[in-house]
């Protein structure tokens, strides 16, 4: 054998082994470039065959506020969400949003890892994960826009806590929030992002802040459902931390019950939410369903179905609606748009609420007759009648007592339950729109 084809014989052995050693990383390691390359090559809102793997929502919430008092943002503090997962997969990938910012947010540091524990802000020990955005570890998000993440690569179970972890160097105006998040998250001085630990993050606080989604790849999942709804959806009289909104036990009659979709869940409530006309002070805040739809239905991450609980707001608060009429003409509108995209919806009747201060007959009055449009099956595709699961059979005009969070109007955490037991599931197959 001469020395030039030695030479050329050693460079080949060479290139075979680089091959194998990147080829056993790429299978065996962290976040990899072509892990990422390959997996963003599915579009959120796609739901392939699972069999291939797809993109799903695990975890969502609607951002819907600029939160009070926070013209400089959190500069120089890290923020550590917890966020409980309904499906598993193999890689994640995040949204943040600066919808209600008035200035450009500059992320310079971001994580996602498993909590050691249930809400703990500690990581379980080899999953923290640096993530990135268009290959950078920063990333500026505009005024009134949001970003994903770059897939990265971790398995995550179905049913876990997640730790995401933001941190910003620079003040950046108005923290875009969703209050009421029944889950503790926490705050901590410095860029803590990939600390391990939990014991610096000793500030906690009950809201979650710019994170607004969670995706997995995941071969568990066929989809998503989104259940859009208003303060009894958020859950704000359920037991915090402890995962019991109405949501959540949908998540696991999904997950444990034979022949159930194999769908995860994604909790797109707001407290106070109507769905004709927008929440707070300012018009832009807690926007209307009609007008949050696209947003938080229509490109949620592989959605097939979608859960409607509202319309008791419109009656409640100021401008108190008492035309049922419109109330179930806007919630049709909110079915044309999902039938747009294909999308069957299920929607639930109004449940009782004599005994709240808001109560009075001629509101009630208003209530039954939405109900009675509802029950006709001339607004959604199938029905879920909370009305009747939720009432008191000796004293219909009010919630059963052991339902009651004691306001007379929320639910307690048996009564969360109680609603998802009277979703049926198979309403919640099949793409077709209904004919209404």
């Amino acid at each position: 054998m001469t020395k030039r084809h030695g030479y050329a014989l050693l460079a080949a052995l060479a290139a075979v082994v680089v091959l194998i050693s990147t080829a056993i990383f790429i299978g065996v390691g962290g976040s990899s470039e072509s892990f990422n390359n390959a997996a963003s090559r599915k579009p959120r809102g796609s739901a392939a065959p699972a069999s291939a793997g797809a993109w799903v929502g695990t975890w969502a919430t609607s951002p819907a506020a600029a939160e009070p008092n926070t013209p400089n943002g959190y500069a120089g503090m890290s923020i550590r969400n917890v966020v409980r997962t309904t499906v598993g997969g193999s890689g994640a990938r995040i949204q943040l949003s600066n919808l209600y910012g008035k200035r450009p947010l500059t992320i310079s540091h971001a994580t996602i890892a498993l909590a050691a524990a249930p809400s703990n802000p500690t990581a379980a020990a080899g999953t923290l994960r640096r993530l990135t955005f268009s290959g950078n570890p920063w990333v500026t998000i505009p005024i009134g826009q949001s970003v994903t993440s770059d897939p990265t690569r971790l398995n995550i179970p179905a049913a876990a806590d997640l730790l995401v972890t933001t941190y910003s160097a620079n003040p950046s105006g108005p923290v875009t929030y969703h209050p009421h998040a029944r889950q503790t998250s926490y705050l901590a001085r410095g860029d803590r992002a990939e600390d391990v630990a939990g014991t610096a993050f000793t500030e906690q606080t009950p809201s979650w802040r710019y994170l607004t989604a969670v995706d997995v790849l995941t071969s568990e999942a066929r989809g998503a459902v989104v259940v859009l709804g208003d303060s009894i959806t958020d859950g704000i009289t359920s037991t915090a931390g402890a995962n019991r909104r109405f949501p959540d036990f949908l998540a696991e009659r999904l997950r444990t019950e034979p022949g159930a979709p194999r769908y995860s869940v994604l909790n797109h409530g707001i407290s106070g939410n109507r769905v004709l006309s927008d929440g707070n002070t300012f018009s832009s805040e807690n926007p209307s369903a009609l007008n949050r739809a696209e947003r938080d239905v229509l490109k949620a991450t592989g959605v097939r179905a979608v859960v409607v609980e509202l319309g008791v707001n419109d009656i409640l608060r100021p401008p108190q609606q008492t035309d049922a009429r419109k109330i179930t003409d806007g919630l049709r509108r909110l079915v044309q748009q999902a039938h747009a995209r294909g999308l069957r919806v299920v929607g639930g009747t109004l449940a009782p609420f004599y005994g709240h201060r808001g109560f009075s007959p001629r509101l009630n009055a208003v209530r039954e007759q939405v109900n009675t449009e509802i029950r006709s099956g001339q607004v959604f595709d199938e029905v879920v009648d909370f009305d009747r699961a939720l009432r008191d059979p000796a004293q219909p005009l009010r919630l059963l007592p052991r339902y009651d969070s004691g306001d007379h109007l929320h639910p307690s955490d048996e009564g969360y339950r109680a609603m998802a037991g009277a979703l049926d599931l198979s309403h919640l197959k099949g793409s077709a729109p209904a004919q209404l």
